[in-house]
């Protein structure tokens, strides 16, 4: 985990599960609820630090620290402090399953994490969400979608992507996508499947090259003309996340906050599943991408003790 060191949330150094435990009841405990107490602890620990304070409060209390929490907030504060408290792998079976079994379905969401997260974090919400559900997640995700969509979110639960840069097919790969696509009448959405969705991040960089030298286009250009609906979100993520997941989180972020409204459950997601990962290579992204810093944009788009755990999550301004 050599990308660990990206976050921003970082363990705490002199961390004592039953003070912090103690901190929190009497955050909840009498009337009113002290909000500041209880975000300014919890962003200020690791999520395994999270799990020990579970522990240690229903040792001490005889009570579920989440329930409790649930109790206490409400609203967006509340979904995005239980997002917190819940294990990395659990959070994303959590949300697959609520994105499947919901009223329609959530397509973002798949999207999402099935295009961003790595082949071995595939595998253990695999395994995580059968154990959970007693249920298969293709088998649930293949009745909730059709088509070429179904077909490529098939493909990412198998992680089975190669590994490394194949030099012998780099041209070959390029010249089958810019035959199936550009130089088509229609197009030959397989192969868009099949080749994104198996090769390695590596070789498909050196691949969109080939093509770019090839078509005279970038991928996503290509895919935005062939292709339509959540098929092309879908490879536009897995293009996206190929070149570098932090630039494709950014701009998730910048949309989840542009325009009228807010899309706060896809800021929710990403801040908490990022911030122990790569949220300092988000925000340079971000500033770089973008005409502002991703702080600035939270904290015109937010309020309350949202706004205020949402930039302890961010952890700093790059104006």
């Amino acid at each position: 985990m050599l990308q660990a060191s990206r976050g921003t949330v970082k363990p705490s150094l002199n961390f004592n599960a039953t003070t912090d435990a103690e901190v929190l009841y009497k955050a909840m405990k009498g009337l009113g609820t002290n909000e500041d107490a209880i975000l300014e602890l919890l962003t200020a620990r690791s999520n395994a630090q999270r799990q020990d304070i579970k522990i240690a409060y229903k040792t001490l209390f005889g009570k579920d620290l989440v329930d409790n929490l649930k109790g206490e907030l409400g609203g967006k504060f509340e979904t995005l402090i239980v997002a917190l408290m819940t294990p990395p792998i659990a959070y994303d079976v959590t949300s697959l399953r609520n994105a499947i079994k919901g009223a329609g379905t959530d397509e973002k969401v798949l999207v999402e994490i099935l295009a961003s997260r790595t082949p071995q974090q595939v595998k253990e919400i695999v395994a995580a969400y059968r154990k959970e559900y007693d249920d298969d997640l293709e088998e649930d995700i293949s009745g909730d979608t059709s088509g070429h969509f179904k077909r490529l979110l098939v493909i990412l639960l198998q992680a089975n992507r190669q590994q490394g840069i194949q030099q012998e097919t780099i041209e070959t790969d390029a010249q089958v996508l810019f035959k199936a696509g550009e130089q088509k009448f229609g197009t030959d959405e397989q192969t868009f499947v099949t080749i994104l969705g198996n090769r390695s991040a590596e070789h498909l960089k050196k691949v969109f090259d080939a093509y770019m030298k090839l078509s005279g286009y970038e991928m996503e250009e290509s895919i935005k003309r062939e292709t339509s609906g959540s098929l092309e979100d879908l490879l536009l993520a897995v293009v996206k996340c190929a070149r570098s997941v932090p630039a494709y989180f950014a701009e998730t972020l910048y949309y989840a906050m542009k325009g009228a409204g807010t899309d706060d459950n896809t800021l929710i997601r990403v801040m908490v599943s990022r911030s122990e990962i790569d949220m300092l290579d988000i925000r340079a992204d971000f500033r770089r991408m973008f005409a502002c810093s991703l702080f600035s944009m939270i904290k015109g788009d937010t309020g309350g003790d949202f706004r205020k755990a949402l930039l302890l999550l961010c952890g700093g301004d790059d104006a």
